[in-house]
């Protein structure tokens, strides 16, 4: 007796399993794209937040003439804003450290960096961020 096929089938190989192959062949490829997104966020996050404290440490410090300028006010202003970048990072941006300013006066500039290292997914990787604000230094004059 002779077996007859439904229309449009072969009689090669069944088509059961196969599902299941293309899954256990894209999963990885598919949670690795997912793991690099969130680092990516995480950096990109990192990025944000050192940015924002050197623009804050900048801000601070362009308000003070250079006739009032000191060593000690850059020191503060220094410790006030890696306080700030900690508490702005929380656990994102870690080993969070800032230099001391740069504060020129001929030039009327004032520039601030922060770094740090961001949070990561891969054990044993580290990404640096660092980031530099500058801006000018705010000239007051009396009024003629």
């Amino acid at each position: 007796m002779l077996r007859r096929t439904a229309p449009g089938r072969s009689r090669g190989r069944s088509e059961r399993g196969v599902s299941t192959l293309e899954l256990a062949i894209l999963a990885p490829a598919i949670l690795a794209l997912i793991f690099v997104s969130i680092q990516t966020a995480l950096w990109l996050y990192g990025r944000s937040v050192a940015l924002n404290a050197a623009q804050e440490g900048v801000s601070r410090l362009r308000l003070v003439q250079p006739t009032v300028y000191t060593d000690a006010v850059g020191e503060k202003v220094r410790s006030d804003i890696q306080s700030y970048a900690q508490q702005l990072g929380g656990t994102t941006l870690q080993n969070t450290a800032v230099p001391f300013p740069s504060y020129n006066s001929p030039e009327g500039m004032v520039s601030f960096t922060v770094t740090g290292d961001t949070v990561s997914l891969v054990p044993g990787l580290k990404l640096k961020v660092s980031r530099t604000a500058t801006g000018p230094i705010e000239q007051f004059q009396a009024d003629k």
